[in-house]
């Protein structure tokens, strides 16, 4: 599920608008928030020099910058792009699209990394999740 979808639903089965403008102006907030956390994400992965692909054996564990306030920034930064898209649009189709896309996140991609995180780092891991939480 992706942005695509998002526009595919609202230009091909628009079922009336939810949000009429210009108060669907209010998704830039956290449609831009959602970009500049992944870029500061993307930021911190650069600087420790390991990748940013899921499932990939990750050699540190990121804990500063915005990861003090979320352990999955990036999936936080994509679920917001997604309902700034969303609240863009307006209308009330492609909001069908939301609950799966943080579901596919949650289960598939979130909690398989963080159970790699827990097999690599042990205890460092253990005190992180202890003092961040998971999305906010």
């Amino acid at each position: 599920m992706s942005l695509t979808t998002v526009a595919a639903l609202h230009f091909g089965l628009p079922l009336g608008r939810m949000i009429p403008s210009p108060w669907n102006l209010a998704g830039l907030l956290p449609l831009l928030s959602g970009v500049l956390l992944n870029l500061s994400a993307d930021r911190g992965f650069q600087r420790a020099a390991i990748t940013v692909k899921p499932f990939e054996k990750s050699k540190v564990l990121l804990t500063q910058g915005v990861f003090r306030i979320s352990r999955n920034p990036m999936y936080l930064g994509f679920i917001l792009v997604m309902l700034g898209t969303l609240l863009l649009l307006g209308s009330t189709f492609p909001w069908l699209v939301l609950p799966p896309f943080f579901m596919i996140l949650a289960v598939r991609y979130v909690r398989r990394e963080e159970e790699m995180l827990a097999a690599i780092f042990g205890p460092q891991w253990q005190a992180y999740k202890k003092r961040t939480r998971r999305w906010l």
